[in-house]
């Protein structure tokens, strides 16, 4: 199949993926985009919490909001969203997104040309689609997305990961924070439990490094992570900074640019320190690091290879012995050889 004639597409829809992690890993995805069509319109179309993600990015002009939980819920949503969208005449549709609703929607706004994978039995709805096979299967999830982008398109991007925050949320971040060296702690995983380092080890880690490296304690995660972070502030020794589900999307990216370590399990602010070049030290279980580890060389992975891993399950049917298995010291050791020793 031909390449896309940048000459020809004016305007781009872009479908987002609806995790935060996975939607941050689209962002060199989103690069290529831009530098294969740089004087199109670039639209994205995502959920409302990973709409805030593209709201100040390079790589996005505009965002569209598709919110299946309020007004676009069920098939008559769907239809009313898709049939707006038919006012803004794309001239291409880029389906980061997975699922076949992402073509359903692109084919009823009259999208005449539409790329993406083929996967969801939604091949005949795509004018230019990529089969998965096994090679793709085993991609990081970035390159996937490049993968299928270059099929079509020339990309030209870096392949680094992408984020921003504006004038007025770096203020804030450091008004929020205050002086010092910070290291974040987020302890939650929207995914599911299996995804879940112990608190207890969190907490242990986080005074082994207020001790060692003088870090000052801030806790990270969304409203449904709260309980685990007061698990985690009652066991601290340290002071702690609890901003678990008190903060938007935007003001938890930036206070993770503001951090000088983020100790964490895979999870979408792992990936949102990733873009900022944090050092990282990523807690892995059930999940395969090989396609959604950090996409950063500011980053150490830490996991204990059982015979059940990666099993990808949001719950451990059994014992959790892939994240028993880490110790607080393992943890420490991957920050050590971050941070450069001790102080």
């Amino acid at each position: 199949m031909k390449p896309i004639d940048p000459k020809t597409v004016h305007r781009i829809m872009v479908r987002s993926t609806n995790w935060v992690g996975d939607a941050v890993m689209t962002t060199p995805a989103m690069a290529d985009v831009r530098r294969a069509f740089p004087e199109a319109e670039i639209v994205v179309i995502a959920n409302p919490l990973v709409a805030q993600l593209f709201t100040c990015h390079p790589d996005c002009d505009r965002v569209l909001v598709y919110d299946k939980k309020g007004p676009h819920a069920g098939m008559a949503g769907l239809w009313r969203f898709s049939r707006a969208l038919r006012e803004e005449n794309f001239d291409l549709a880029i389906l980061l997104q997975n699922a076949i609703e992402a073509a359903v929607m692109a084919f009823l706004a009259g999208v005449p040309r539409r790329v993406g994978y083929r996967t969801d039995a939604r091949g005949w709805l795509l004018t230019h689609g990529v089969a998965v096979g096994p090679e793709q299967k085993r991609l990081h999830h970035t390159e996937y997305y490049r993968f299928m982008l270059r099929q079509f398109i020339a990309t030209q991007g870096d392949g680094r990961l992408r984020l921003t925050c504006n004038a007025e949320e770096t203020a804030w971040a450091l008004h929020t924070l205050g002086d010092g060296g910070w290291v974040a702690i987020n302890p939650g995983a929207a995914y599911g439990s299996a995804k879940r380092w112990l608190p207890e080890r969190f907490a242990e880690v986080a005074d082994s490094l207020h001790r060692e490296f003088g870090l000052r304690v801030v806790l990270t995660g969304g409203p449904a992570e709260q309980e685990i972070g007061r698990d985690i502030e009652q066991a601290i020794q340290a002071p702690v900074l609890n901003l678990i589900g008190k903060t938007s999307i935007r003001q938890m990216i930036a206070v993770l640019a503001s951090c000088r370590l983020v100790v964490t399990n895979d999870s979408g602010p792992m990936h949102v320190a990733a873009a900022f070049d944090i050092p990282i030290v990523a807690v892995f279980g059930p999940t395969d690091h090989s396609t959604t580890s950090p996409w950063s060389k500011n980053s150490r992975i830490v996991r204990k290879a059982t015979a059940c891993a990666p099993c990808l399950l949001r719950q451990c049917p059994t014992d959790h012995r892939c994240m028993r298995a880490i110790t607080a010291e393992d943890v420490m050791q991957a920050a050590r050889a971050l941070l450069g020793g001790t102080a």
